[in-house]
């Protein structure tokens, strides 16, 4: 009997290891979102990352976590590091591509709870006195991660704070 069991688990993990190994390394998530504002005024708030904090989603999480600017003012080179709680983690992230009023890309290292890197952008679209922003990030996924994905919607997950920020850039923008 403890044979059949002991097999019979061999199995699931086997089927189990097979599926997520079948699943794509490349992920993507991304929200948008149309803003009464134009890219000029967008593009501002997110280009500087001193003033990420005032519409992040993540900030709301930890009031207590910690924030450290260096490189540029803003634009390329521009970094931000951060500790906090763990909802909020440990990471930095650094403005690698500043096309103004048009594109950022961010690159995004995490130390904690997981290391990790990924690419974030942000992208402005002119429509009429308004500015349709999109929001995305994507990299690879580890076996591990991947394994993880299975158990928990980081889509939903992930989205569901890209949307809250936007939200956040939205109200912040169309008060100023």
């Amino acid at each position: 009997m403890f044979k059949k069991i002991l097999i019979g688990l061999v199995l699931i993990i086997a089927v189990f290891c097979a599926y997520v190994a079948m699943l794509p390394n490349e992920y993507r998530i991304e929200r948008s979102l149309k803003i009464e504002g134009k890219p000029d005024q967008v593009f501002a708030q997110v280009n500087d990352l001193r003033k990420f904090n005032d519409w992040s989603p993540w900030a709301k999480l930890d009031p207590n976590s910690t924030a450290e600017f260096s490189g540029a003012g803003s634009g390329e080179g521009a970094a931000f590091s951060w500790a906090g709680n763990h909802e909020v983690g440990k990471g930095k992230m650094t403005i690698i591509e500043s096309r103004p009023n048009e594109r950022i890309a961010m690159r995004l290292d995490f130390k904690e709870p997981m290391e990790d890197t990924a690419t974030v952008e942000f992208l402005f679209k002119p429509d009429g006195e308004s500015t349709h922003v999109t929001w995305a990030i994507f990299g690879n996924d580890s076996f591990l991660e991947k394994a993880i994905c299975v158990f928990f919607d980081r889509d939903k997950l992930v989205g569901d704070m890209y949307d809250q920020g936007l939200s956040n850039l939205k109200t912040l923008v169309e008060k100023s």
